[in-house]
């Protein structure tokens, strides 16, 4: 195939090299510690990947959606769990024809989502469900143990529904401020997701998974405590800026968008034919994954200034000297996940070629 620098702008790239090596360095992570590898497809909403993952040793895949959750089966990936809660009769009828084909759970953290599921399912289709736990994140999940208890308790009482397990997402590790507070927020959200999990054996609930998962401490490969029997890291597979300052490091960068210089305006500024669109406008502000500008130009060390609807912005007098109109750059972005949902198609690059062009078969899939 041509070379990835005769493609048409703005494109998404993978580095396939690159990307190998961050999908069996995790899947070494977990099999070091026991544990489970059900990688968050969110990030990449590439069936083509998501095979990767499963082939390298995941026990199966996350997804955020019931719509990416179809996609996927679709694809042949047999085993998923939807990491958020579910609710409206509509979703839970499409899982549940789901269930018919593969093994499928979904999130609750309340009765109220429980009732609507025991409604929807049956003994013959009985719900999966893993109860979510906030450890940090300040996101959904059970907080207060008796509303924990509680909705044990309630789901002992379903005929339709089947407790497999639980949940947490150490959603704030992104926000330390360094690697020894990284581990202790790692520690603590372990600790009490390991305690929810001991209330539940107290109640005569046995659980099948105990399942955790964000990539900062995962990249760090920072120790598992025992009890613990799955991790969902899901930016590592391609890394961004965010994941890339944690590590102290662009070298696991898998991902990256090729844009063109269309106009030199002054000799100061520089445009290229990506903006918001192709980039999202999305920053970290504080902690290890903090962000400078809104994308990385690798190769130049210069970083974005403004983002419009169909361009991004540079004031560089050195990076405006460097490239001429015409030229080709590629830019890492601060956040992958989003920037993924906004192409058609990523274009697997090795060795300056484009070996394959990859489908984003999720990308809109938002219910």
């Amino acid at each position: 195939m041509d070379t990835y620098k005769d493609l048409d702008t703005p494109a998404l790239l993978l580095d396939r090299e690159k990307l190998m090596r961050n999908i069996q360095f995790v899947q070494a992570y977990a099999d070091q510690y026991k544990v489970s590898l059900r990688p968050h497809t969110k990030t990449h909403k590439m069936p083509y990947l998501a095979k990767l993952q499963v082939e390298a040793g995941a026990g199966g895949i996350t997804v955020a959606k019931v719509g990416e959750a179809e996609v996927m089966a679709k694809a042949g990936i047999k085993d998923i769990f939807i990491a958020n809660e579910i609710v409206g009769k509509q979703k839970l009828k499409r899982i549940k024809k789901l269930s018919k084909e593969i093994n499928i759970s979904f999130g609750v953290d309340s009765i109220e989502h429980v009732k609507t599921i025991e409604d929807i399912f049956d003994k013959e289709n009985k719900a999966e469900i893993l109860i979510e736990i906030e450890v940090g994140d300040k996101r959904t999940g059970i907080i207060r143990k008796k509303d924990f208890l509680d909705l044990v308790k309630y789901i002992k009482t379903c005929k339709n529904i089947r407790l497999k397990g639980i949940f947490s997402h150490e959603g704030h590790t992104y926000a330390v401020k360094n690697l020894d507070e990284l581990k202790e927020a790692f520690f603590e959200s372990q600790k009490k997701t390991l305690s929810f999990a001991k209330l539940s054996e107290d109640l005569g609930e046995k659980l099948e998974v105990v399942s955790i998962g964000a990539t900062p401490p995962t990249i760090h490969r920072l120790p598992i405590l025992e009890g613990v029997t799955e991790i969902r890291p899901g930016t590592y597979i391609l890394m961004d800026m965010g994941q890339a300052n944690a590590l102290g490091s662009h070298d696991r960068c898998a991902a990256t968008i090729l844009s063109t210089i269309i106009s030199k305006p002054t000799s100061e500024r520089v445009v290229t034919d990506v903006g918001a669109k192709g980039l999202t406008m999305q920053k970290r502000d504080k902690g290890i994954c903090a962000t400078k500008g809104l994308g990385y130009i690798k190769d130049y060390s210069v970083y974005i200034d403004k983002l419009n609807d169909e361009h991004a912005i540079i004031y560089d007098k050195e990076f405006n000297r460097q490239v001429k109109i015409g030229d080709k750059v590629e830019i890492i972005p601060n956040h992958i996940c989003p920037v993924c949902n906004l192409y058609d198609r990523a274009y697997l690059v090795s060795d300056g070629k484009v070996i394959k062009r990859i489908e984003i078969s999720c990308r809109g899939k938002m219910t």
